[in-house]
């Protein structure tokens, strides 16, 4: 779209974006209720409904179930057939990959919408902090963001991870495949990735460490349900809390970005590494330099910085205060600060995603 040519016309262009900006964020809200309360689920469970069907699934309320039934079809996200009393709706084929949780990558309810009500409860808290120059806890975020940020990365972990590895750091692979081999996923949230890493190399033992016991509660269930508890297991601690342990292989994915003193983590990543072993660090994928304006993904990450990442990262005392927008000359130097004396990145098929290898 080329630049408004005169001040009137970027108001209005600008008026314009914000308005859509907004609507996108009221549909967004919306599809948030259907996600928490299960709508979609019924739909894709049950076919078509009515909303008094739909109630009668959900024991939730007819009226409101006919408002959001209405507006999800006007919006595009339901289809609808019929006329008053007689209208039903029904999701569009493919609609349920995306409105439905699953370890489809397609599927935006931990990415996108989960978050949102995340986000929504901790605006209160985010206002104060801009004033007081403090942090906002995890905790403030709620269920919604943990199970959120949980989810967000599943599809990436299950799907794309060890190939990734398979293709960029064969070696890796390589020492994974052969027997016994010792994984540590620091920053395991909610287990994916050592669920994928211990199903794809099956002679591994993984640990997972993570602060948030809940978390850690609920990838020990996942480990268990996945018949793989004997050679997985999920701690509550840090990286700081393993010190003297020994790894072959060392993962920090998605988790950098997030600890308040990264440079003293990766010192004790490097500490747990074996002779031989690696480090590996996945995080945000931003561009080299700061850029104005960007593409989508530099916004969607800058986005999730300044409402999450950024003030969760400063709610630790001696925060190094990252945020999301961690860039490779970033990671690398924060890499040789650790002792770190050879840092490679890998750009990966995803968009969001960057894979580094620390070595020295």
């Amino acid at each position: 779209m080329p630049a408004p040519t005169s001040p009137e016309a970027a108001a209005r262009a600008l008026s314009v974006r914000l308005f859509l900006a907004t609507l996108a964020t009221q549909e967004s809200l919306a599809a948030y209720l259907g996600v928490k309360l299960g709508l979609y689920d019924a739909l894709r469970e049950h076919g078509q409904a009515s909303a008094d069907a739909l109630a009668e699934h959900t024991g939730l309320d007819a009226r409101y179930l006919r408002e959001w039934l209405e507006q999800q079809a006007v919006c595009g996200l339901l289809a609808a057939e019929g006329t008053g009393e007689r209208r039903v709706f029904r999701l569009p084929p493919g609609h349920e990959r995306v409105l439905t949780a699953s370890d489809d990558p397609l599927s935006l309810v931990s990415t996108a919408l989960l978050p949102l009500g995340g986000v929504a409860r901790a605006l209160p808290d985010l206002l104060a902090a801009f004033a007081s120059g403090g942090g906002v806890p995890d905790d403030v975020y709620g269920e919604d963001w943990r199970q959120g940020h949980g989810g967000a990365n599943r599809a990436v972990f299950t799907r794309q991870l060890v190939p990734w590895l398979r293709r960029h750091v064969p070696d890796v692979h390589a020492r994974l495949s052969a027997a016994p081999a010792r994984v540590v996923d620091v920053g395991s949230g909610a287990g994916w990735a050592s669920l994928a890493l211990a199903t794809a190399y099956p002679s591994a033992r993984v640990v997972g460490l993570d602060v948030d016991a809940e978390a850690v509660a609920e990838a020990n269930a996942r480990a268990k349900e996945a018949g793989l508890a004997e050679r997985v297991s999920f701690e509550v601690a840090d990286a700081f809390a393993a010190r003297g342990r020994v790894y072959d292989v060392v993962c920090l994915f998605d988790t950098l970005h997030e600890v308040p003193r990264p440079v003293e983590a990766l010192a004790a990543c490097r500490g747990m590494r074996a002779e031989g072993g690696a480090v590996l660090v996945m995080d945000a994928r931003v561009a080299d330099a700061f850029t104005a304006p960007g593409d989508e993904i530099e916004r969607f990450q800058y986005a999730t910085s300044l409402l999450h990442c950024l003030p969760a990262g400063r709610a630790a005392e001696d925060s190094a205060a990252t945020g999301t927008v961690m860039r490779a000359s970033h990671v690398e130097a924060m890499a040789r600060a650790a002792g770190f004396t050879r840092v490679r990145s890998f750009d990966l098929t995803d968009r969001f995603h960057r894979l580094y290898r620390l070595d020295g």
